[in-house]
């Protein structure tokens, strides 16, 4: 909660195993949880092989940060293709802010970008307009 502006907790996922959810009604285009992690080099970041680099989110063109070490909760956030939160990065910190009004009791989730690779990761978020593919690992 150190990093989070409103209450939130950990929980079963439809989505994906476990999930983060809003305890209480978060309005539209505010601040909700910083993404931290370990800052490892771009270089580092690359290197690292599936499901290692599950976390990585891009800080800039020199670091990204693995949620696995030093992690606020925000690395559990799962992808939708119709996400409730987008990735902001200021002054070299990530925060996720809300897209619009989130309900308590709503999973957060955010759209991930990953690097397009050789094998296809299916998504099973629900949304609409889903794009059937989270990510690809390689083989």
């Amino acid at each position: 909660q150190k990093y989070a502006r409103y209450r939130l907790r950990i929980g079963p996922s439809k989505i994906h195993s476990v999930g983060v959810f809003a305890v209480e009604d978060i309005p539209a285009h505010k601040r909700v949880i910083e993404y931290r992690g370990k800052r490892l080099t771009f270089a580092q970041g690359v290197d690292l092989k599936p499901p290692h680099d599950r976390y990585l989110v891009r800080l800039n063109d020199t670091w990204v940060l693995d949620g696995r070490s030093q992690g606020t909760g925000a690395e559990l956030i799962n992808h939708s293709c119709a996400p409730n939160l987008i990735f902001r990065r200021q002054a070299g910190h990530i925060f996720l802010i809300s897209r619009r009004k989130i309900r308590a009791g709503e999973e957060l989730t955010a759209r991930y970008h990953y690097p397009t690779k050789v094998v296809r990761v299916p998504c099973h978020c629900g949304a609409r307009n889903c794009r059937r593919t989270l990510r690809y690992i390689l083989k």
